[in-house]
């Protein structure tokens, strides 16, 4: 069973990253609008978003079939924990309750559930059987 579950966890968490990646690529300026909102415009810039959405979706492709897993799965953690990290504020309170409704967005919580997925992958990176690293040996 624990290889199933690490499975299905990769490539939802892949294909997550993948849909970063899509929506960086295709529609810069959705993902201008989350830099300028979430990382004070550090990355608001559409050629930047397009180079991102590139390593994104290539860091995306080789979670999904689980290759050099001992890079892409830290590398995943980062990404994720910066995403989560980005909307704290809705993580912390997800409800509103000291920060205003206004300030925070209950659907941003599960970013903290992503990235302990993530950690998971990393923990068990070795019991990850049903993944091309396997495959290879």
């Amino acid at each position: 069973m624990k290889p199933l579950s690490l499975l299905l966890l990769r490539v939802g968490l892949g294909l997550l990253i993948v849909i970063w990646a899509v929506v960086k690529i295709a529609a810069p300026e959705v993902s201008i609008g989350i830099s300028d909102t979430y990382y004070g415009g550090l990355m608001s810039n559409a050629t930047i978003q397009m180079v991102l959405g590139i390593a994104q979706a290539l860091l995306g492709a080789l979670v999904i079939v689980g290759l050099f897993s001992r890079i892409a799965y830290p590398v995943m953690a980062v990404v994720l924990g910066l995403g989560a990290f980005a909307v704290w504020p809705s993580i912390v309170d997800p409800l509103g309750l000291m920060f205003g409704q206004e300030n925070v967005q209950i659907l941003f919580f599960p970013s903290l559930i992503v990235f302990f997925g993530t950690l998971v992958m990393v923990a068990f990176r070795d019991d990850d059987t049903l993944s091309l690293d396997a495959r290879r040996g």
